[in-house]
């Protein structure tokens, strides 16, 4: 099987990439809009064309069976939009279904799409985990737009017959993770106090070796198609037990501070900072029990294994 790969030098891409060409089961073609400093041996690339409705992917569909993709776009931290929705619809929903309509013209069998548990929603209540068939409740622009792009992604396949598989995760680290994740390891390394001691919530993450191994799963899978599945570690934590369990993967002593979580989410406020608030102090879970049963799939590492492996890459890189 030929795969195609879109978003191939991003974080998740990354390691879609590691995978495939560690199993040497299927021939990857990778999409990115820079040619590599340094190809891989075994993969072909192709140029990405711009996520957007005029864009053609014809050569890069040429002769794919499958298509993963990874490509969108995320998080913008500071935000220059007038309209962030507008903008986000035109790559994640507009670009999609540019690139799925191409691939059913181009015979491609499944189409497996990376989308986000932002299309559940931003938290959930205590005991009360998402599943993979809740009502969308999106909030943000790009949560709004993964839901849409699913939607119209079903209801292509309903009319064409595109195997589409739909993989929701929530936040993803790994070696090599950004943003907020990488700066927690940045402070538990260098021994910053901080006030997070007694933050009694519940979040589900997911490693992005955990992640990978479902995506290669659902290429082939029989009962993926037509599918909405969740993904998690399967073990969800509290902030403070996190970053406990992250310092002793750094082989750093937790400085944690017990300020009550009501004092730290009012600062937050007060500083215009409600979504990390939201992030650090709110829950999260994720009930998967749809993917354990419908794939027969369970998480091949465990939480400390890809903490370990996370904050291994994180000292070797800062030891260069």
């Amino acid at each position: 099987m030929r795969v195609l790969l879109t978003g191939a030098s991003g974080f998740v891409g990354r390691g879609v990439q590691a995978r495939l060409l560690a199993d040497g089961v299927h021939r990857l073609r990778c999409a990115q809009r820079k040619a590599p400093i340094t190809p891989l041996v075994g993969v072909e690339y192709c140029q990405a064309p711009s996520l957007e409705a005029e864009a053609d992917w014809s050569q890069a569909l040429a002769d794919v069976d499958a298509v993963i993709h990874c490509a969108a776009r995320v998080h913008v931290m500071h935000e220059q939009a007038a309209d962030p929705l507008a903008e986000f619809r035109r790559a994640n929903v507009e670009g999609t279904l540019r690139l799925a309509h191409q691939a059913v013209a181009a015979g491609v069998r499944r189409f497996v799409f990376v989308s986000s548990i932002k299309v559940n929603g931003e938290q959930t209540l205590p005991g009360q985990a998402y599943i993979a068939d809740d009502v969308s409740n999106a909030t943000d622009p790009y949560g709004i737009s993964k839901r849409e792009a699913e939607e119209e992604l079903l209801a292509l396949a309903a009319e064409a017959g595109l195997e589409v598989v739909i993989v929701r995760p929530p936040l993803i680290y790994g070696p090599g993770v950004k943003a907020n994740f990488l700066s927690m390891m940045r402070w538990l390394q260098r021994g910053v106090p901080l006030p997070f001691g007694a933050i009694d919530n519940r979040r589900s993450l997911v490693a992005l070796d955990n992640l990978v191994d479902l995506l290669v799963v659902c290429l082939t899978h029989t009962g993926a198609s037509g599918e909405r599945f969740l993904v998690c570690d399967g073990e969800d934590l509290s902030t403070s037990e996190l970053l406990r369990r992250l310092s002793a993967a750094l082989g750093r002593p937790a400085r944690l501070l017990p300020v009550p979580q009501a004092l730290i989410e009012r600062v937050a406020i007060m500083l215009g900072r409600r979504q990390l608030s939201q992030r650090l102090c709110g829950s999260l879970q994720i009930n998967m029990d749809k993917t354990r049963e419908r794939l027969g799939w369970t998480p091949p590492f465990t939480v400390d294994q890809a903490l370990a492996k996370t904050a291994a890459h994180y000292l070797k890189e800062l030891s260069r």
